[in-house]
């Protein structure tokens, strides 16, 4: 979910995601309650009880601590699903490592490559479609690659390589002030070695480069690994959204599972 969702308010209602019911063999819908809005629980309830969805996936700020109660009482199946947590880092207040000369940051574009590589550091990442037993966790794996083939493909895929082979990748959505991260990862045999902070940097290098304020990344709140690094590179904590599975009583398709 990209930071424009969370930050800024639109129209309550939720909308289709094609790709995530194509991917599941489910209907589903997304509504996300923007950080400040101020939209009402009211609002949330009656927009969940509009649609006809099989799954609505709902993401509203966590200081909304009582709203979980509400939404298990609407006749859906509500699953707590984890919550995402976005830190954001202002361009040029990094902290990198010392420079390795054999570590180098370039554009990758080979889909084979990029596709393998997500496989490999995403594979054991718990994100929130686990929460879920109407979702096959391999299908989602194949959304993640999906989304980074699109990066490759736009040219938005940032690699880290030594002389032998790439060690982490980066995807990125560029707007006029920030640089997004929208996956970014070491591979697994490499990981533990500090190559991570190499990664930001050279995103962050990228994000001086076009003349960009800041970097903002977001992760499961419970992957506190990759959130200690970024708060050692100096990013810091800006808002997190609980994350909601509303499961209808009968959804499509439940008599084949």
């Amino acid at each position: 979910m990209s930071w424009q969702d969370v930050m800024e308010a639109r129209a309550v209602r939720a909308q289709e995601s094609p790709l995530e019911s194509a991917r599941f063999g489910r209907s589903v819908e997304r509504l996300t309650v923007a950080a400040g809005s101020e939209t009402p629980l009211r609002a949330v309830l009656e927009a969940v009880q509009d649609s006809t969805a099989d799954v609505v996936i709902l993401r509203y700020p966590a200081e909304h601590v009582g709203w979980f109660a509400e939404l298990a009482g609407l006749g859906r199946t509500a699953l707590f699903a984890d919550c995402l947590v976005y830190w954001r880092l202002r361009a040029g207040e990094g902290r990198p490592p010392e420079p390795q000369p054999r570590l180098r940051t370039a554009w990758l574009t080979g889909p084979a490559e990029v596709e393998a590589l997500v496989g490999d550091i995403f594979a054991a990442y718990g994100n929130h479609y686990m929460a879920n037993p109407l979702f096959d966790v391999a299908a989602a794996l194949e959304g993640y690659q999906e989304w980074a083939l699109r990066s490759a493909v736009e040219g938005s895929c940032l690699a880290l390589s030594d002389e032998s082979r790439v060690l982490g990748i980066a995807t990125l959505e560029d707007t006029d002030p920030r640089t997004e991260i929208l996956l970014a990862g070491v591979v697994s045999d490499a990981q533990g070695r500090g190559l991570y902070a190499h990664l930001l940097k050279g995103v962050e290098d990228h994000v001086l480069d076009r003349g960009a304020k800041e970097v903002v990344i977001s992760t499961q709140a419970h992957n506190t690994r990759v959130q200690r690094a970024w708060a050692r590179y100096g990013f810091e904590p800006v808002q997190t959204l609980v994350t909601v599975h509303l499961v209808g009583a009968r959804p499509t398709g439940a008599d084949k599972a």
